[in-house]
């Protein structure tokens, strides 16, 4: 069994998706729209009763994959309210070097918010925190 994040964007996923790309190198694996399914009842421009109008938009993310190295995540558009929540949480990325966490970190922080500049710590030789341009938290954290 395993556990892998599901990030909802609302309305912001193929920008993340993108940035994601730039930054980490991630590679999208599968990418669904809201017009794709060809069951429109809570879908496309629809709210969950099924009323026109409300809810995602037919060109919205319903479902995408993608890879970041050796993890999976998902991520969707949600009900593409405009406004991305992610609290509590935060993804950890473990690079073998100090020259490559501060390329990781110096992309995530492009348009974001460095909580915790990268640096050296007891457990760490560079470790970082920040939330990059669409909201998502990171720590960066070479392992000792």
């Amino acid at each position: 069994m395993k556990v892998e994040p599901y990030l909802f964007f609302e309305g912001r996923c193929e920008e993340a998706l993108e940035f994601y790309r730039k930054a980490l190198g991630a590679e999208v694996t599968m990418l669904m729209r809201y017009k794709d399914n060809p069951d429109q009842m809570g879908g496309a421009g629809c709210s969950a009763d099924g009323a026109p109008g409300a809810g995602p938009q037919p060109e919205m993310v319903m479902h995408a994959s993608f890879n970041i190295g050796d993890t999976q995540l998902m991520a969707s558009d949600g009900m593409g309210s405009g406004k991305p929540a992610f609290q509590g949480i935060s993804l950890a990325l473990n690079p073998e070097t100090e020259t490559e966490a501060r390329r990781l970190f110096d992309a995530l922080a492009e348009g974001g918010q460095v909580q915790m500049p990268l640096g050296k710590t007891f457990f760490s030789p560079a470790f970082g925190m920040g939330a990059d341009r669409c909201g998502v938290s990171w720590m960066v954290v070479v392992p000792q």
